[in-house]
């Protein structure tokens, strides 16, 4: 009894530090974030900025940009590192492999991850324009950065940083922690999606709304097949395409 209890005090210590140092701390800054914006003016009013410039200087500013994404994935090498064992690795703990590329890949990641992102990408559209009308959604620009050679690029990079480090952590690390904690699994989807939805509170009670039921139904396939790799590729083909066209799909415009 000593040494599970042990482990479930070293599991939750995980869960905090992970958190603490990513995407829970991220949501404690977007509820902060929601509430001045509240006390300012109607959150239509608002503004959420994605994939801003850091500098006026071409170079340094993709440097920055370079190192924001890497740094941002070491609280994922945490993670993955926590669940590793000896006979098997953090990565194949989650179904963040790719051992047979035929099959992994192609077949069951990402034409599985296609589909998930045509489920998703489609409606989500349509609640953020709904969220605009009701005027309980900030405008979002998905990204100001200047037209330089390397934007397109970087807007790929952090797309695909986005969806490693949620993906990895919202979805593996998480649920899997709260499973071995004893939760039932219906619990840690929904802890799962109230977390995606609670660190998007900055965009508005729309985005949340949406994210929170992408991570029902996000969470719901990680428990049938306890695999990242779909949800990895639909979330970066959803993030690249809101990166790359965000006017042409909805989304403000950067200055």
């Amino acid at each position: 009894m000593g040494r599970v209890a042990g482990l479930a005090r070293r599991w939750r210590a995980e869960i905090l530090i992970v958190l603490g140092l990513s995407l829970g701390q991220s949501a404690v800054y977007a509820v902060v974030n929601l509430i001045e914006n509240l006390t300012r003016a109607p959150i239509s009013q608002a503004t959420a900025q994605l994939n801003t410039p850091k500098i006026n200087r071409e170079y340094f500013d993709l440097t920055y940009q370079l190192l924001d994404n890497f740094f941002a994935l070491v609280p994922v090498a945490l993670a993955l590192y926590l669940l590793w064992k000896p006979a098997r690795s953090g990565f194949q703990a989650i179904g963040f492999t790719i051992s047979r590329p035929w099959r992994d890949l192609l077949w069951r990641d990402l034409l599985g991850g296609i589909g998930l992102m045509l489920l998703i990408g489609l409606p989500s559209l349509g609640l953020y324009a709904l969220g605009r009308s009701l005027g309980v959604t900030a405008q979002i620009v998905t990204s100001s950065l200047h037209d330089y050679w390397w934007t397109i690029p970087v807007l790929i990079i952090s797309a695909l940083r986005n969806a490693v480090l949620e993906e990895v952590i919202v979805v593996g690390f998480l649920m899997t922690r709260l499973k071995q904690l004893g939760w039932q699994p219906w619990w840690t989807i929904v802890a799962s999606a109230l977390l995606r939805g609670s660190y998007h509170l900055y965009q508005g009670f729309g985005p949340f709304a949406g994210n929170f039921v992408m991570g029902l139904i996000f969470g719901w396939l990680y428990t049938k097949t306890k695999r990242v790799m779909p949800l990895v590729v639909a979330h970066s083909l959803l993030d690249i395409a809101a990166f790359s066209f965000g006017p042409q799909l909805g989304f403000g415009q950067g200055s």
